[in-house]
């Protein structure tokens, strides 16, 4: 039997994630214990990898499909197929700097500052080449330094030949470089309360990022791999879109049936089911849950006896089997 090689992420994007494949309806034993925990899918071996370095393994294959922050698929530039936004751990990947730098607004403001100093620039981070090429698009960099690469310094090497600005590699705690250790930071942020306390302000946003599904090219090519992959996507697809709905059941006087159902957005056709009583039908449908407070007057007024939940999955099963979903 062929089987799929799965990295999911530890740390805080793991526990997300673990919400979310339970809600897919997979089941994990062992998480907290190892970093193979078991599945109830034979087809699928999971492994406890950090988020930095799944892109990478998903793209030389030594994982097939994983999941990683987009911010972590982009630094690593890695190739790779994206399957599908997952739509949680969503944060923001910003520039930041102490909040004593009043008269810096934005990175041009930054760099002209320490260039009119005579002073080197310094930025903290992790996200080693998305510093550089932020820096490297900057208008103001450009006409100081033109298409010249940052001085990147890490413990192993130094590399790049503009000396007036420096990237460190940070280890964490990026948020308590600055001023000491740094005049900026390029870090994310949720809700920036991190950055507030440690005297810090945002000046500009980079990048949005969020959880992806993804997987290797090759892995993809392969038959008997891709058939457990587009299962893997078919139920996690299920649980983000299921998380967007509400299945609604009401039943309707026949005689309301026509004005409700013309008002009523469904995912394909509502479901009309016949009642004891001829007069009365029942309505079973599924409604974007963003709609569901504009409905709910329509809903009283029509309908009676109404039921709400929200579905654990709603599957595609048309996209994904035709491609839509999901890689060709």
């Amino acid at each position: 039997m062929t089987v799929v090689k799965f990295a999911l992420p530890k740390g805080h994007l793991g526990t997300d994630t673990m919400r979310m494949l339970e809600r897919a309806g997979y089941q994990i034993s062992g998480q907290d214990r190892t970093y193979r925990p078991g599945i109830n899918d034979p087809g699928i071996e999971l492994k406890i990898l950090r988020p930095q370095e799944i892109p990478t393994y998903v793209s030389e294959g030594v994982q097939d499909v994983g999941i990683s922050g987009r911010d972590w698929v982009a630094e690593n530039k890695a190739d790779v197929e994206v399957l599908l936004d997952l739509e949680y751990s969503k944060v923001r990947l910003v520039l930041a700097v102490p909040k004593t730098l009043s008269m810096v607004d934005n990175l041009s403001d930054l760099v002209q500052r320490s260039a009119e100093r005579g002073e080197v620039l310094r930025i903290s981070t992790e996200y080693l080449n998305a510093a550089k090429e932020y820096l490297k698009a900057n208008p103001a960099y450009r006409e100081l330094y033109g298409g010249s690469d940052p001085v990147v310094v890490t413990p192993w090497w130094r590399i790049g030949e503009n000396e007036r600005v420096v990237v460190y590699l940070s280890f964490g705690a990026t948020e308590a470089k600055p001023p000491e250790d740094a005049d900026a930071i390029l870090e994310v942020v949720d809700t920036g309360t991190s950055l507030q306390q440690n005297g810090l302000k945002v000046i500009e946003e980079v990048m949005r990022t969020s959880a992806l599904l993804i997987a290797n090219r090759d892995s993809l090519r392969d038959p008997g791999k891709r058939v457990k992959i587009m299962d893997i996507l078919t139920l996690l697809r299920g649980a983000v879109d299921g998380a967007k709905k509400l299945h609604i059941f009401a039943n309707v006087k026949r005689s309301n049936l026509k004005p409700l159902l013309e008002q009523l957005p469904a995912l394909k056709r509502p479901t009309i089911s016949e009642l004891s009583d001829p007069d009365w039908c029942a309505v079973n449908t599924v409604i974007d849950k963003e709609r569901f407070i504009e409905m709910l007057p329509t809903l009283r007024a029509l309908a009676q006896g109404l039921v709400v939940y929200e579905p654990r999955q709603v599957l595609p099963l048309e996209e994904i089997a035709t491609g839509n979903g999901g890689p060709v």
